[in-house]
């Protein structure tokens, strides 16, 4: 710790042996089945599936952000399961995938031709891993694989990439798709609305938690 910059101005207080334990099970006790709407639940492999589970996506938490837990993520999958009407979600882009748990959920509700990108390739292995385990067929690359445009994109990141990337996936946004985007604080949509105005008009359509989804249609 003293070999790091971090470590200025602090000391070490104690220090004392901690008794061995199952960690593994001790590290799966702490993820439960995620209920994402009525019949659609998100579950570790370890966990039996809940009486009420219909539609379920088998997730263990690893690398990759996104096991369904952290409410940007939560209402992302909500929107794809109840929010976005009777439009089918047509050719779909995670962008910023993740785990891939998005892209995933998309295939699981008639998505096609799904894209799943990020700029770790850790992240990409992950959705690659994920889709094969849940038996539905994604693409999962670097960026550069989101080419031509979507009827769909899904982009859970953070506000600031959310508004440099702005011009980006507008561009890839087909004449009425729609875009949906998470990551954002409630206190950070007006920046939001800002970025995006010159290409397409954003409101809030979900909030939790002090998180905000942000969509529009282009």
């Amino acid at each position: 710790l003293k070999a790091q910059d971090f470590f200025a101005k602090c000391a070490v207080v104690s220090i004392a042996p901690l008794e061995q334990q199952d960690w593994v099970r001790l590290t799966q006790s702490q993820f439960e089945p995620v209920r994402i709407c009525a019949n659609f639940w998100i579950v570790p492999t370890w966990h039996e599936l809940p009486p009420a589970a219909r539609q379920v996506i088998r997730l263990d938490p690893g690398l990759a952000f996104g096991t369904g837990t952290h409410p940007t993520t939560r209402m992302c999958l909500q929107w794809i399961a109840e929010g976005r009407g009777p439009q089918p979600l047509g050719r779909v882009l995670d962008y910023g995938c993740g785990s891939g748990i998005l892209a995933i959920a998309a295939a699981k509700y008639g998505g096609a031709d799904i894209d799943a990108v990020d700029i770790d390739p850790a992240a990409v292995q992950s959705a690659l891993d994920n889709a094969k385990a849940n038996g539905v067929t994604i693409r999962c690359g670097l960026p550069d694989k989101a080419q031509g445009r979507y009827k769909t994109v899904l982009a859970n990141i953070l506000s600031t990439p959310l508004k440099v990337l702005a011009p980006l996936l507008c561009a890839l946004l087909e004449p009425g798709a729609r875009l949906v985007l998470s990551g954002i604080l409630e206190r950070q949509a007006e920046e939001l609305r800002e970025a995006y105005a010159p290409f397409i008009e954003l409101e809030v359509a979900a909030t939790q938690d002090g998180w905000i989804l942000m969509t529009g249609a282009a």
